[in-house]
């Protein structure tokens, strides 16, 4: 298979990837991203309360809904809660992903007993929802926690490392980084990644889709993802100090663990 990439951009090279804070005027932290053809609203919202297993822990939560838009993709899909329906089988797959890489991030235990909520709501979609929305999403709790500490509504700066995440796969007997939907759709092993920027992985989708592959291919897109995100975490840095965050007052590296 002769693969040509859009733009003409090389095996191990992102798609343009942009960031634009304070998208929306209400919440607390929000953040449009663009990767490729791609475009995600991320929303921080904070809410000073907590589920009823949580209160008198002292502890916050961080927690994500996703959802792609009726036109998000080249056919009308049916808005997600009408009628009575509960989010997608895929749709609750990705926010729980979603939340689940971005609380790694977070001291819980220094939020206090609030919630924050992270919405994903997919304008176009031309594959790496998932991967946009934890990268963008993991911006706009940064802007969220920054007001908070701004307004010294938290003690201890309140996060472990950055989160970003990206994907790989292999195409036409390549490996490529970063799959649109057409790479997305016609790959033989596509996998997902989510690190942290101190060299981590929070988690690892991967799966073969025509016949099994050697230990040696995944760890291959593992590696090429990887350095992917890297590239991610500068843009993310980027994006907020844009924004008037000082990340060195929201970060602390320690493996303490006191609120």
């Amino acid at each position: 298979m002769n693969h040509t990439r859009t733009n003409g951009r090389s095996d191990d090279s992102l798609r343009s990837f942009e960031m634009t804070a304070g998208f929306l005027k209400h919440p607390e932290g929000s953040v449009l991203v663009r990767c490729g053809d791609t475009m995600v609203v991320c929303t921080a919202t904070v809410e000073d309360k907590v589920k009823d297993w949580l209160r008198g822990k002292g502890r916050g939560w961080v927690t994500a809904e996703y959802a792609m838009l009726p036109r998000a993709n080249d056919k009308r899909g049916m808005r997600e809660g009408q009628f009575g329906r509960w989010p997608s089988g895929r749709s609750q797959e990705i926010q729980r992903l979603i939340g689940r890489a971005l609380r790694t991030g977070v001291y819980l235990e220094r939020l206090g007993e609030r919630t924050i909520t992270i919405d994903c709501d997919v304008l176009q979609g031309d594959g790496g929802t998932r991967t946009a929305s934890i990268t963008g999403g993991f911006v706009a709790l940064c802007l969220a926690l920054d007001k908070l500490k701004k307004k010294n509504q938290l003690g201890k700066s309140p996060l472990r490392c950055l989160v970003a995440a990206t994907s790989a796969g292999m195409v036409g007997g390549r490996a490529l980084l970063d799959l649109d939907y057409r790479e997305d759709s016609s790959a033989e092993l596509d996998l997902n990644l989510a690190a942290t920027d101190d060299g981590n992985v929070i988690e690892l989708q991967a799966t073969a889709e025509t016949r099994a592959y050697p230990l040696e291919t995944f760890h291959e897109l593992s590696q090429l993802a990887h350095e992917g995100a890297r590239r991610l975490f500068e843009i993310q840095r980027q994006t907020l100090t844009a924004a008037g965050v000082q990340l060195e007052t929201l970060l602390d590296r320690g493996q303490g663990k006191t609120p």
